[in-house]
């Protein structure tokens, strides 16, 4: 029984375990965050191929190069408000003219997105996954700059993603994006009070 558990849901569990970690190093502003995600994203390859999500399968090859160059970007130098030299990357906001551009990259990759996996694919949910999909490509790009609101991107793909794993028989990965969502929140806040007092130094 537990056997046969494991075999139907394991890959499902230990990414979700890896997922778990992930999101803890992020809320702490950790750069194990990278080195974590770069093994859970490998696995997720495999799991999200198997379950006919191609969207977020191809998505996790992006994840793998943005983990690098992630890591790379949080391995920098920075300035603080002083513009005093500080011993890791600052957290900052997305200036608005980038927000508005961020948010039309968002909103184009959703509807090529959808159309390649409604008329290339048999994919039951091509919508919800073209959205998690996109939204990610720029979540992972504002979390590699180390921006404040990427928090917002997150609370939004794990919201649709909860509910889109639930639907496709992934009951570990969906209890963890829930989860997330809470994370997220506290995220937030967490990192705003970083950035306030990175900015008072």
């Amino acid at each position: 029984m537990i056997q046969a558990f494991l075999l139907e849901h394991g890959l499902d569990l230990l990414t979700t375990l890896l997922g778990l970690a992930y999101i803890l190093f992020e809320y702490r502003a950790s750069r194990w965050m990278w080195i974590v995600g770069f093994l859970m994203q490998s696995l997720g390859i495999v799991l999200y191929y198997q379950k006919g999500l191609y969207a977020d399968c191809a998505m996790e090859f992006y994840y793998l190069s943005m983990t690098v160059y992630g890591l790379l970007c949080w391995s920098r130098h920075g300035r603080n408000a002083s513009q005093e030299y500080t011993a890791e990357t600052p957290i900052t906001r997305i200036p608005k003219r980038k927000a508005l551009l961020l948010l039309t990259v968002a909103l184009g990759a959703w509807a090529v997105i959808y159309y390649l996996l409604k008329r290339y694919t048999d994919s039951t949910v091509p919508l919800p996954d073209a959205f998690t999909t996109a939204f990610s490509i720029v979540g992972i790009w504002a979390l590699a700059h180390k921006h404040l609101e990427q928090w917002f991107v997150w609370i939004a793909v794990d919201v649709v993603t909860c509910a889109l794993y639930c639907y496709k028989d992934l009951p570990f990965k969906s209890a963890l994006y829930a989860l997330y969502i809470i994370i997220a929140i506290f995220g937030y806040r967490n990192w705003k009070r970083k950035m306030l007092q990175q900015n008072t130094v």
